[in-house]
Protein backbone atom coordinates (compact mmCIF):
# COMPACT_ATOMS: atom_id res chain seq x y z
CA UNK A 1 0.00 0.00 0.00
CA UNK A 2 2.86 2.61 1.19
CA UNK A 3 4.32 1.39 -2.61
CA UNK A 4 1.06 2.61 -4.29
CA UNK A 5 1.24 5.66 -3.04
CA UNK A 6 4.49 6.39 -3.83
CA UNK A 7 3.98 5.77 -6.98
CA UNK A 8 1.35 7.95 -6.73
CA UNK A 9 3.08 10.66 -5.28
CA UNK A 10 5.42 10.32 -8.04
CA UNK A 11 3.64 10.44 -10.92
CA UNK A 12 1.72 13.68 -9.65
CA UNK A 13 5.64 15.23 -9.02
CA UNK A 14 6.86 13.80 -13.12
CA UNK A 15 3.23 15.49 -14.05
CA UNK A 16 4.11 18.44 -11.95
CA UNK A 17 7.36 18.99 -13.42
CA UNK A 18 6.51 18.29 -17.14
CA UNK A 19 4.04 20.92 -16.88
CA UNK A 20 6.57 23.39 -16.03
CA UNK A 21 9.39 22.18 -18.54
CA UNK A 22 6.33 22.47 -21.16
CA UNK A 23 5.98 26.09 -20.24
CA UNK A 24 9.76 27.37 -20.32
CA UNK A 25 10.34 26.02 -23.44
CA UNK A 26 7.03 27.40 -25.36
CA UNK A 27 9.02 26.36 -28.90
CA UNK A 28 6.54 24.98 -29.89
CA UNK A 29 4.10 27.31 -32.68
CA UNK A 30 0.55 25.66 -32.29
CA UNK A 31 -1.89 27.86 -30.39
CA UNK A 32 -1.63 27.43 -26.70
CA UNK A 33 -5.65 27.21 -26.39
CA UNK A 34 -4.98 24.27 -28.34
CA UNK A 35 -2.64 23.38 -25.92
CA UNK A 36 -4.67 23.57 -23.13
CA UNK A 37 -7.53 21.62 -24.90
CA UNK A 38 -5.25 18.56 -25.33
CA UNK A 39 -3.85 18.49 -21.70
CA UNK A 40 -7.08 18.58 -20.10
CA UNK A 41 -8.05 15.75 -21.98
CA UNK A 42 -4.78 13.63 -21.14
CA UNK A 43 -5.13 15.18 -17.17
CA UNK A 44 -8.83 15.21 -17.37
CA UNK A 45 -9.76 16.62 -14.13
CA UNK A 46 -7.06 15.75 -12.17
CA UNK A 47 -5.93 18.11 -9.30
CA UNK A 48 -2.41 19.60 -9.21
CA UNK A 49 -0.88 18.67 -5.78
CA UNK A 50 0.55 21.42 -3.75
CA UNK A 51 2.60 21.92 -0.45
CA UNK A 52 1.52 25.05 0.88
CA UNK A 53 4.56 26.36 2.58
CA UNK A 54 3.55 30.05 2.18
CA UNK A 55 0.28 30.88 3.39
CA UNK A 56 0.29 33.48 0.41
CA UNK A 57 -0.47 31.43 -2.66
CA UNK A 58 -3.47 29.42 -0.25
CA UNK A 59 -6.01 31.56 -2.06
CA UNK A 60 -7.08 32.09 -6.05
CA UNK A 61 -6.11 35.45 -7.38
CA UNK A 62 -7.71 37.21 -10.42
CA UNK A 63 -5.29 38.39 -12.68
CA UNK A 64 -8.41 39.58 -15.42
CA UNK A 65 -8.11 43.65 -15.84
CA UNK A 66 -5.87 46.30 -17.01
CA UNK A 67 -2.15 46.71 -16.34
CA UNK A 68 -0.24 50.20 -16.58
CA UNK A 69 3.50 50.22 -16.21
CA UNK A 70 6.80 50.31 -18.35
CA UNK A 71 8.82 48.65 -20.41
CA UNK A 72 12.68 49.13 -21.18
CA UNK A 73 15.63 47.57 -22.36
CA UNK A 74 17.76 45.17 -20.44
CA UNK A 75 21.03 46.23 -22.36
CA UNK A 76 20.52 50.26 -22.94
CA UNK A 77 22.55 49.80 -25.86
CA UNK A 78 20.05 48.07 -28.30
CA UNK A 79 17.35 50.91 -30.00
CA UNK A 80 16.42 48.79 -33.02
CA UNK A 81 15.30 45.73 -33.91
CA UNK A 82 14.61 43.45 -37.31
CA UNK A 83 10.70 44.71 -36.86
CA UNK A 84 10.82 47.87 -34.73
CA UNK A 85 12.99 51.13 -34.19
CA UNK A 86 12.61 51.63 -30.70
CA UNK A 87 12.78 56.15 -30.11
CA UNK A 88 14.05 55.50 -26.61
CA UNK A 89 15.21 52.63 -24.17
CA UNK A 90 12.06 52.49 -22.29
CA UNK A 91 8.19 53.66 -22.66
CA UNK A 92 5.15 53.38 -21.43
CA UNK A 93 3.10 49.96 -21.74
CA UNK A 94 -0.33 48.54 -21.48
CA UNK A 95 -1.42 45.46 -20.62
CA UNK A 96 -5.27 43.72 -21.03
CA UNK A 97 -5.45 40.74 -19.90
CA UNK A 98 -8.40 38.39 -19.55
CA UNK A 99 -8.04 34.78 -17.33
CA UNK A 100 -10.32 31.71 -17.85
CA UNK A 101 -10.25 28.35 -16.36
CA UNK A 102 -9.53 25.37 -17.61
CA UNK A 103 -10.42 21.84 -16.61
CA UNK A 104 -6.61 21.71 -15.16
CA UNK A 105 -6.94 22.90 -11.44
CA UNK A 106 -4.49 25.45 -10.87
CA UNK A 107 -3.79 26.38 -14.75
CA UNK A 108 -5.88 29.24 -16.22
CA UNK A 109 -5.91 30.14 -19.87
CA UNK A 110 -4.69 33.88 -20.82
CA UNK A 111 -5.58 35.97 -23.61
CA UNK A 112 -4.92 40.02 -24.09
CA UNK A 113 -2.91 42.18 -25.82
CA UNK A 114 0.07 44.23 -24.87
CA UNK A 115 0.48 48.11 -26.27
CA UNK A 116 3.64 49.70 -26.29
CA UNK A 117 4.37 53.49 -27.01
CA UNK A 118 7.04 55.09 -28.29
CA UNK A 119 8.26 52.65 -30.76
CA UNK A 120 8.59 52.72 -34.37
CA UNK A 121 7.14 50.57 -37.20
CA UNK A 122 10.13 50.91 -39.35
CA UNK A 123 7.15 50.88 -42.75
CA UNK A 124 5.18 53.29 -40.39
CA UNK A 125 6.11 56.18 -37.76
CA UNK A 126 2.84 54.85 -35.59
CA UNK A 127 4.41 55.79 -32.01
CA UNK A 128 2.76 53.14 -31.15
CA UNK A 129 2.83 48.38 -31.76
CA UNK A 130 0.48 46.63 -30.29
CA UNK A 131 1.03 42.86 -30.37
CA UNK A 132 -2.33 40.35 -28.58
CA UNK A 133 -0.83 37.40 -26.69
CA UNK A 134 -2.27 34.07 -24.98
CA UNK A 135 -0.91 31.45 -22.70
CA UNK A 136 -1.57 30.26 -19.61
CA UNK A 137 -1.30 31.52 -15.60
CA UNK A 138 -0.22 29.28 -13.12
CA UNK A 139 -1.80 30.63 -9.86
CA UNK A 140 -0.37 28.43 -7.17
CA UNK A 141 2.82 29.63 -8.39
CA UNK A 142 1.80 33.04 -9.22
CA UNK A 143 3.67 32.38 -12.41
CA UNK A 144 2.56 33.89 -16.53
CA UNK A 145 3.98 32.64 -19.37
CA UNK A 146 2.72 33.96 -22.51
CA UNK A 147 3.59 33.86 -26.49
CA UNK A 148 2.34 35.92 -29.29
CA UNK A 149 -0.91 35.59 -31.11
CA UNK A 150 -1.63 37.32 -34.12
CA UNK A 151 -5.23 35.91 -33.85
CA UNK A 152 -5.21 35.54 -38.08
CA UNK A 153 -6.62 31.94 -37.44
CA UNK A 154 -10.21 32.86 -37.57
CA UNK A 155 -11.29 32.32 -34.37
CA UNK A 156 -13.12 34.29 -31.83
CA UNK A 157 -10.66 36.14 -29.42
CA UNK A 158 -12.23 35.08 -25.34
CA UNK A 159 -10.80 38.71 -24.49
CA UNK A 160 -13.14 40.65 -26.93
CA UNK A 161 -16.02 40.60 -24.69
CA UNK A 162 -13.61 42.40 -21.89
CA UNK A 163 -12.22 44.88 -24.28
CA UNK A 164 -16.22 45.98 -25.07
CA UNK A 165 -17.24 45.80 -21.98
CA UNK A 166 -14.02 48.00 -20.21
CA UNK A 167 -14.56 51.86 -19.71
CA UNK A 168 -10.65 52.27 -19.77
CA UNK A 169 -9.84 50.36 -23.13
CA UNK A 170 -13.35 51.90 -24.77
CA UNK A 171 -12.25 55.67 -23.51
CA UNK A 172 -9.16 55.15 -24.86
CA UNK A 173 -10.23 54.24 -28.61
CA UNK A 174 -12.47 57.26 -28.48
CA UNK A 175 -10.42 59.54 -27.39
CA UNK A 176 -7.79 58.30 -29.42
CA UNK A 177 -10.27 58.78 -32.54
CA UNK A 178 -11.19 62.29 -31.17
CA UNK A 179 -8.41 64.22 -29.84
CA UNK A 180 -5.26 61.94 -31.24
CA UNK A 181 -4.41 60.57 -34.46
CA UNK A 182 -6.80 58.40 -36.27
CA UNK A 183 -6.20 54.89 -35.22
CA UNK A 184 -7.80 52.96 -38.10
CA UNK A 185 -4.68 52.66 -40.08
CA UNK A 186 -2.92 52.11 -36.94
CA UNK A 187 -5.20 49.01 -35.88
CA UNK A 188 -4.72 47.69 -39.51
CA UNK A 189 -0.81 47.59 -39.54
CA UNK A 190 -0.60 46.84 -35.86
CA UNK A 191 -1.97 43.32 -36.65
CA UNK A 192 0.42 42.94 -39.89
CA UNK A 193 3.23 44.28 -37.79
CA UNK A 194 2.60 41.07 -35.29
CA UNK A 195 1.66 38.37 -37.88
CA UNK A 196 5.08 39.01 -39.64
CA UNK A 197 6.82 39.24 -36.08
CA UNK A 198 5.21 35.81 -35.48
CA UNK A 199 6.18 34.38 -38.79
CA UNK A 200 10.10 35.00 -37.74
CA UNK A 201 10.20 35.07 -33.94
CA UNK A 202 9.23 33.31 -30.97
CA UNK A 203 8.07 35.98 -28.94
CA UNK A 204 8.02 34.91 -25.07
CA UNK A 205 6.62 36.54 -22.06
CA UNK A 206 8.01 35.09 -18.77
CA UNK A 207 5.72 37.21 -15.84
CA UNK A 208 5.96 37.17 -11.71
CA UNK A 209 2.35 38.28 -10.55
CA UNK A 210 2.56 39.82 -6.81
CA UNK A 211 -0.15 41.56 -5.00
CA UNK A 212 0.49 45.15 -4.37
CA UNK A 213 0.43 45.50 -0.80
CA UNK A 214 -2.11 47.56 1.84
CA UNK A 215 0.26 50.00 2.38
CA UNK A 216 1.20 50.97 -1.77
CA UNK A 217 -2.62 50.56 -2.44
CA UNK A 218 -4.41 53.73 -2.61
CA UNK A 219 -7.47 52.15 -3.32
CA UNK A 220 -8.28 50.11 -0.19
CA UNK A 221 -9.95 46.76 -0.68
CA UNK A 222 -10.10 46.74 -3.97
CA UNK A 223 -7.12 44.29 -4.84
CA UNK A 224 -4.64 45.23 -7.00
CA UNK A 225 -1.23 43.24 -8.50
CA UNK A 226 1.68 43.86 -10.12
CA UNK A 227 3.75 42.12 -12.94
CA UNK A 228 7.31 41.83 -13.56
CA UNK A 229 8.68 39.94 -16.45
CA UNK A 230 10.74 39.67 -19.50
CA UNK A 231 9.82 39.42 -22.97
CA UNK A 232 12.53 37.38 -25.35
CA UNK A 233 12.64 37.12 -29.21
CA UNK A 234 14.64 34.69 -30.08
CA UNK A 235 14.35 33.97 -34.40
CA UNK A 236 12.80 31.10 -35.86
CA UNK A 237 15.58 30.51 -38.38
CA UNK A 238 17.94 30.64 -35.29
CA UNK A 239 19.60 33.99 -37.21
CA UNK A 240 19.94 35.76 -33.75
CA UNK A 241 17.62 37.93 -31.63
CA UNK A 242 14.39 39.80 -33.03
CA UNK A 243 15.65 42.46 -30.61
CA UNK A 244 16.92 42.59 -27.14
CA UNK A 245 15.20 41.14 -24.24
CA UNK A 246 12.79 43.48 -22.66
CA UNK A 247 11.68 44.17 -18.94
CA UNK A 248 8.11 44.62 -18.57
CA UNK A 249 6.38 45.93 -14.88
CA UNK A 250 2.99 46.75 -14.40
CA UNK A 251 0.23 47.06 -11.91
CA UNK A 252 -3.06 46.87 -12.53
CA UNK A 253 -5.76 49.68 -12.58
CA UNK A 254 -8.49 49.99 -10.27
CA UNK A 255 -11.54 50.52 -12.63
CA UNK A 256 -13.58 51.82 -10.29
CA UNK A 257 -11.21 54.53 -9.83
CA UNK A 258 -10.96 55.31 -13.42
CA UNK A 259 -14.88 55.02 -13.72
CA UNK A 260 -15.37 57.61 -11.22
CA UNK A 261 -13.63 59.89 -12.90
CA UNK A 262 -15.58 59.95 -15.98
CA UNK A 263 -19.05 60.16 -13.71
CA UNK A 264 -17.07 63.36 -11.82
CA UNK A 265 -15.89 64.80 -15.52
CA UNK A 266 -19.87 64.49 -16.61
CA UNK A 267 -21.14 66.18 -13.46
CA UNK A 268 -18.30 68.94 -13.85
CA UNK A 269 -19.47 69.11 -17.55
CA UNK A 270 -23.32 69.14 -16.43
CA UNK A 271 -22.33 72.02 -13.70
CA UNK A 272 -20.79 74.48 -16.12
CA UNK A 273 -24.17 73.90 -18.87
CA UNK A 274 -25.83 75.14 -15.64
CA UNK A 275 -24.36 77.98 -15.09
CA UNK A 276 -24.29 78.63 -18.71
CA UNK A 277 -27.63 79.02 -18.46
CA UNK A 278 -27.52 81.15 -15.75
CA UNK A 279 -25.67 83.78 -17.65
CA UNK A 280 -27.05 83.42 -20.99
CA UNK A 281 -30.36 84.09 -18.92
CA UNK A 282 -28.92 87.04 -17.24
CA UNK A 283 -27.47 88.31 -20.98
CA UNK A 284 -30.79 88.07 -22.21
CA UNK A 285 -32.24 90.34 -19.88
CA UNK A 286 -29.65 92.60 -19.96
CA UNK A 287 -30.30 92.93 -23.88
CA UNK A 288 -34.16 92.38 -23.79
CA UNK A 289 -35.35 95.66 -26.19
CA UNK A 290 -34.68 95.56 -29.69
CA UNK A 291 -32.02 98.30 -29.65
CA UNK A 292 -30.25 96.16 -27.01
CA UNK A 293 -30.36 92.52 -29.09
CA UNK A 294 -29.03 94.19 -31.98
CA UNK A 295 -25.70 95.40 -30.60
CA UNK A 296 -25.25 91.82 -29.94
CA UNK A 297 -23.11 90.22 -32.87
CA UNK A 298 -24.86 87.08 -34.48
CA UNK A 299 -21.87 85.51 -35.54
CA UNK A 300 -20.55 85.21 -31.45
CA UNK A 301 -23.93 83.38 -30.28
CA UNK A 302 -23.86 81.29 -33.70
CA UNK A 303 -19.97 80.30 -32.86
CA UNK A 304 -21.07 79.07 -29.11
CA UNK A 305 -24.32 77.50 -29.95
CA UNK A 306 -22.20 75.53 -32.68
CA UNK A 307 -19.83 74.34 -29.86
CA UNK A 308 -22.14 73.52 -27.79
CA UNK A 309 -23.86 71.10 -30.18
CA UNK A 310 -20.61 69.71 -30.82
CA UNK A 311 -19.93 68.64 -27.33
CA UNK A 312 -23.44 67.36 -27.12
CA UNK A 313 -22.55 64.78 -30.03
CA UNK A 314 -19.23 64.12 -28.77
CA UNK A 315 -20.48 62.90 -24.88
CA UNK A 316 -23.50 60.99 -26.47
CA UNK A 317 -21.24 59.23 -28.47
CA UNK A 318 -18.97 58.65 -25.94
CA UNK A 319 -22.53 57.52 -23.74
CA UNK A 320 -23.27 55.11 -26.87
CA UNK A 321 -19.56 53.87 -26.76
CA UNK A 322 -19.04 53.24 -23.25
CA UNK A 323 -22.46 51.22 -22.03
CA UNK A 324 -21.53 51.28 -18.24
CA UNK A 325 -21.02 55.07 -18.22
CA UNK A 326 -24.57 56.07 -20.73
CA UNK A 327 -26.44 57.57 -18.04
CA UNK A 328 -23.39 60.07 -16.78
CA UNK A 329 -22.56 60.95 -20.68
CA UNK A 330 -26.47 61.74 -21.45
CA UNK A 331 -26.99 63.75 -18.64
CA UNK A 332 -23.63 65.80 -19.82
CA UNK A 333 -25.13 65.66 -23.43
CA UNK A 334 -29.01 66.99 -22.83
CA UNK A 335 -27.49 69.50 -20.72
CA UNK A 336 -25.65 71.24 -23.20
CA UNK A 337 -28.42 70.14 -25.79
CA UNK A 338 -30.61 72.25 -23.31
CA UNK A 339 -27.91 74.95 -23.49
CA UNK A 340 -27.43 75.21 -27.56
CA UNK A 341 -31.01 74.39 -28.85
CA UNK A 342 -33.03 76.45 -26.36
CA UNK A 343 -31.43 79.29 -24.69
CA UNK A 344 -28.41 79.95 -27.39
CA UNK A 345 -30.91 79.32 -30.73
CA UNK A 346 -33.73 81.32 -28.90
CA UNK A 347 -31.19 83.97 -28.13
CA UNK A 348 -29.67 84.33 -32.27
CA UNK A 349 -33.46 84.03 -33.48
CA UNK A 350 -33.95 87.53 -30.92
CA UNK A 351 -30.88 88.80 -32.20
CA UNK A 352 -32.00 88.42 -36.24
CA UNK A 353 -35.58 90.19 -35.49
CA UNK A 354 -33.52 92.97 -33.98
CA UNK A 355 -31.49 93.26 -36.93
CA UNK A 356 -33.96 92.54 -39.47
CA UNK A 357 -36.07 96.06 -40.80
CA UNK A 358 -39.63 95.86 -40.91
CA UNK A 359 -40.93 96.46 -44.21
CA UNK A 360 -44.71 97.27 -44.29
CA UNK A 361 -47.20 94.78 -45.82
CA UNK A 362 -44.90 92.15 -45.23
CA UNK A 363 -46.58 89.04 -45.27
CA UNK A 364 -45.68 85.68 -42.98
CA UNK A 365 -44.39 83.69 -46.32
CA UNK A 366 -41.43 86.20 -46.13
CA UNK A 367 -40.30 85.41 -42.89
CA UNK A 368 -40.69 81.94 -42.94
CA UNK A 369 -38.65 81.71 -45.96
CA UNK A 370 -35.75 84.18 -44.10
CA UNK A 371 -36.00 82.09 -41.31
CA UNK A 372 -35.73 78.73 -43.10
CA UNK A 373 -32.39 80.49 -44.62
CA UNK A 374 -31.00 81.35 -41.21
CA UNK A 375 -31.53 77.76 -39.69
CA UNK A 376 -30.04 75.91 -43.10
CA UNK A 377 -27.13 78.33 -43.23
CA UNK A 378 -26.82 77.16 -39.10
CA UNK A 379 -27.18 73.41 -39.41
CA UNK A 380 -25.39 73.79 -42.78
CA UNK A 381 -22.18 75.08 -41.23
CA UNK A 382 -22.30 72.41 -37.94
CA UNK A 383 -22.16 69.61 -40.51
CA UNK A 384 -20.13 71.02 -42.84
CA UNK A 385 -17.67 71.85 -39.85
CA UNK A 386 -18.04 67.78 -38.47
CA UNK A 387 -17.11 66.87 -42.09
CA UNK A 388 -13.58 69.57 -42.05
CA UNK A 389 -12.69 68.33 -38.27
CA UNK A 390 -12.72 64.75 -39.44
CA UNK A 391 -10.70 65.38 -42.24
CA UNK A 392 -8.04 67.60 -40.78
CA UNK A 393 -8.22 65.33 -37.56
CA UNK A 394 -4.49 66.14 -36.92
CA UNK A 395 -4.87 69.49 -36.84
CA UNK A 396 -7.43 69.27 -34.14
CA UNK A 397 -5.68 71.94 -31.80
CA UNK A 398 -5.18 75.18 -34.28
CA UNK A 399 -9.44 74.14 -34.72
CA UNK A 400 -9.89 74.64 -31.54
CA UNK A 401 -8.37 77.90 -31.13
CA UNK A 402 -10.23 79.12 -34.36
CA UNK A 403 -13.41 78.06 -32.34
CA UNK A 404 -12.31 79.86 -29.56
CA UNK A 405 -12.38 82.84 -30.98
CA UNK A 406 -15.88 83.45 -30.50
CA UNK A 407 -15.33 86.66 -28.93
CA UNK A 408 -13.47 88.48 -32.01
CA UNK A 409 -16.69 89.18 -33.96
CA UNK A 410 -18.31 91.26 -30.80
CA UNK A 411 -15.45 93.24 -30.45
CA UNK A 412 -14.90 93.86 -34.75
CA UNK A 413 -19.29 94.74 -34.77
CA UNK A 414 -18.54 97.24 -31.76
CA UNK A 415 -15.88 98.98 -33.68
CA UNK A 416 -17.85 99.21 -36.28
CA UNK A 417 -20.91 100.20 -34.90
CA UNK A 418 -19.41 102.03 -31.89
CA UNK A 419 -22.19 100.29 -29.82
CA UNK A 420 -22.41 101.38 -25.79
CA UNK A 421 -22.36 98.11 -23.39
CA UNK A 422 -23.55 94.81 -25.41
CA UNK A 423 -22.86 92.79 -23.36
CA UNK A 424 -23.10 92.01 -19.22
CA UNK A 425 -19.67 92.02 -17.36
CA UNK A 426 -21.03 88.96 -15.65
CA UNK A 427 -21.51 87.20 -18.83
CA UNK A 428 -18.11 87.58 -20.19
CA UNK A 429 -16.07 86.90 -17.30
CA UNK A 430 -18.51 84.06 -16.65
CA UNK A 431 -18.60 82.85 -20.07
CA UNK A 432 -14.88 82.69 -20.81
CA UNK A 433 -14.18 80.25 -17.50
CA UNK A 434 -16.35 78.00 -18.56
CA UNK A 435 -15.45 77.60 -22.16
CA UNK A 436 -12.12 77.09 -20.83
CA UNK A 437 -12.64 74.68 -18.29
CA UNK A 438 -13.26 71.32 -20.77
CA UNK A 439 -9.95 71.69 -22.95
CA UNK A 440 -8.05 73.08 -19.42
CA UNK A 441 -8.98 69.54 -18.13
CA UNK A 442 -8.59 67.34 -21.42
CA UNK A 443 -5.22 68.83 -22.11
CA UNK A 444 -4.12 69.92 -19.34
CA UNK A 445 -4.96 67.32 -16.35
CA UNK A 446 -2.60 64.86 -16.05
CA UNK A 447 -4.99 62.33 -14.52
CA UNK A 448 -7.43 62.69 -16.82
CA UNK A 449 -9.67 59.68 -17.44
CA UNK A 450 -9.13 60.22 -21.27
CA UNK A 451 -5.42 59.37 -20.84
CA UNK A 452 -4.22 62.46 -23.30
CA UNK A 453 -0.53 63.47 -22.90
CA UNK A 454 -0.39 66.83 -20.68
CA UNK A 455 0.01 69.95 -23.46
CA UNK A 456 0.73 72.73 -20.90
CA UNK A 457 1.83 75.39 -23.96
CA UNK A 458 -0.91 74.54 -25.39
CA UNK A 459 -2.93 75.39 -22.33
CA UNK A 460 -1.58 78.54 -21.53
CA UNK A 461 -1.99 79.99 -24.76
CA UNK A 462 -5.49 79.00 -25.10
CA UNK A 463 -5.87 80.58 -21.89
CA UNK A 464 -3.95 83.71 -22.89
CA UNK A 465 -5.65 83.84 -26.26
CA UNK A 466 -9.43 83.91 -24.98
CA UNK A 467 -7.96 85.94 -21.64
CA UNK A 468 -7.07 88.79 -23.96
CA UNK A 469 -10.11 88.71 -25.81
CA UNK A 470 -12.35 89.14 -22.81
CA UNK A 471 -9.80 91.78 -21.37
CA UNK A 472 -10.34 93.88 -24.62
CA UNK A 473 -14.25 93.24 -24.50
CA UNK A 474 -14.37 94.71 -21.03
CA UNK A 475 -12.10 97.46 -21.78
CA UNK A 476 -14.99 98.42 -24.38
CA UNK A 477 -17.77 98.09 -21.89
CA UNK A 478 -16.10 100.74 -19.40
CA UNK A 479 -13.71 103.05 -21.54
CA UNK A 480 -16.14 102.82 -25.16
CA UNK A 481 -15.83 100.80 -27.90
CA UNK A 482 -13.12 102.50 -29.63
CA UNK A 483 -10.99 103.25 -26.71
CA UNK A 484 -7.87 101.17 -28.49
CA UNK A 485 -8.15 102.90 -32.05
CA UNK A 486 -5.81 106.55 -32.69
CA UNK A 487 -8.60 109.12 -32.82
CA UNK A 488 -6.73 110.15 -36.23
CA UNK A 489 -8.00 107.14 -38.15
CA UNK A 490 -11.61 107.47 -36.27
CA UNK A 491 -14.34 108.12 -39.10
CA UNK A 492 -16.30 111.22 -37.97
CA UNK A 493 -19.00 110.73 -35.18
CA UNK A 494 -22.32 113.12 -34.93
CA UNK A 495 -22.16 114.88 -31.56
CA UNK A 496 -25.36 115.03 -29.69
CA UNK A 497 -24.00 117.77 -27.54
CA UNK A 498 -23.53 119.86 -30.53
CA UNK A 499 -23.69 124.32 -30.42
CA UNK A 500 -26.84 125.53 -31.78
CA UNK A 501 -26.17 127.79 -34.70
CA UNK A 502 -30.03 129.41 -33.87
CA UNK A 503 -31.39 131.60 -31.14
CA UNK A 504 -30.92 129.49 -27.93
CA UNK A 505 -33.46 131.53 -25.82
CA UNK A 506 -36.41 129.88 -27.36
CA UNK A 507 -37.98 126.48 -25.24
CA UNK A 508 -38.99 123.44 -26.43
CA UNK A 509 -40.69 120.36 -25.03
CA UNK A 510 -38.70 116.93 -24.63
CA UNK A 511 -41.87 114.52 -25.54
CA UNK A 512 -40.15 111.88 -23.82
CA UNK A 513 -40.67 113.06 -20.49
CA UNK A 514 -43.17 116.38 -21.59
CA UNK A 515 -41.38 118.86 -19.71
CA UNK A 516 -39.18 121.87 -20.88
CA UNK A 517 -35.77 121.34 -22.29
CA UNK A 518 -33.76 124.78 -20.69
CA UNK A 519 -31.65 125.56 -23.40
CA UNK A 520 -29.96 128.54 -21.87
CA UNK A 521 -28.60 125.78 -19.77
CA UNK A 522 -25.08 123.73 -20.45
CA UNK A 523 -24.81 121.73 -23.13
CA UNK A 524 -24.81 118.25 -21.62
CA UNK A 525 -27.68 118.80 -20.27
CA UNK A 526 -29.83 118.27 -23.18
CA UNK A 527 -29.17 116.43 -26.96
CA UNK A 528 -29.72 117.36 -30.41
CA UNK A 529 -31.06 114.97 -32.95
CA UNK A 530 -29.93 115.09 -36.39
CA UNK A 531 -33.12 115.87 -37.12
CA UNK A 532 -32.88 119.10 -34.99
CA UNK A 533 -34.75 117.54 -32.07
CA UNK A 534 -34.22 118.64 -28.63
CA UNK A 535 -34.35 116.24 -25.77
CA UNK A 536 -33.06 115.65 -21.82
CA UNK A 537 -29.72 113.66 -22.08
CA UNK A 538 -30.92 111.68 -19.82
CA UNK A 539 -34.11 110.77 -21.69
CA UNK A 540 -32.92 109.90 -25.14
CA UNK A 541 -30.14 107.63 -24.23
CA UNK A 542 -32.45 105.79 -22.46
CA UNK A 543 -34.69 105.75 -25.15
CA UNK A 544 -32.03 104.80 -27.37
CA UNK A 545 -31.37 101.74 -25.28
CA UNK A 546 -35.02 100.66 -26.45
CA UNK A 547 -34.93 102.34 -30.04
CA UNK A 548 -32.51 104.27 -32.04
CA UNK A 549 -34.66 106.30 -33.77
CA UNK A 550 -36.09 109.78 -33.02
CA UNK A 551 -39.18 110.09 -30.80
CA UNK A 552 -40.51 112.87 -32.66
CA UNK A 553 -39.89 111.95 -35.99
CA UNK A 554 -39.09 108.33 -36.22
CA UNK A 555 -35.61 108.73 -38.20
CA UNK A 556 -32.77 106.53 -37.52
CA UNK A 557 -30.31 107.89 -34.96
CA UNK A 558 -26.46 107.38 -35.59
CA UNK A 559 -24.61 105.29 -32.11
CA UNK A 560 -23.99 108.09 -29.34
Amino acid sequence: MDGWRGGKGFVKSAILVLLLGFLGASTALRPLRERASAASGSWGNQRLFLRRDDSDISSYWNITGTYRGRWSFVETTNGSSRFLEFGKSNGESVLELVSTPTKISGVHYVQGAITFHDVFDNEHENGVAQMRVEGVYIWPFRQLRMVANSGTDGQPLQEEDYFLSNPYHLLGVFSSQVFQESTRDKIRRKKSFTYDMEKHCNIEIAAQVSHVSSSQNADGDHDRYHLDGLMESPAVDDDGECFSPILLNATSLNIEVYYNKAVNYTLMVTFISFLQVLLLIRQMEHSNTQSGAAKVSILMIGQQAIMDAYLCLLHLTAGILVESLFNAFATAAFFKFVVFSIFEMRYLLAIWKANRPMNNGEGWETMRRELSVLYSRFYGILLGGILVMYELHNFLRPILFILYSFWIPQITINVIRDTRKPLHPHYILGMTLTRLAIPLYIFGCPSNFMRIEVDTNWCISLGVFLGLQASILLLQHYFGSRWFIPRQILPEKYSYYRRLESDTTQTTDCVICMTAVDLTQRSNDYMVTPCDHFFHSGCLQRWMDIKMECPTCRRSLPPA
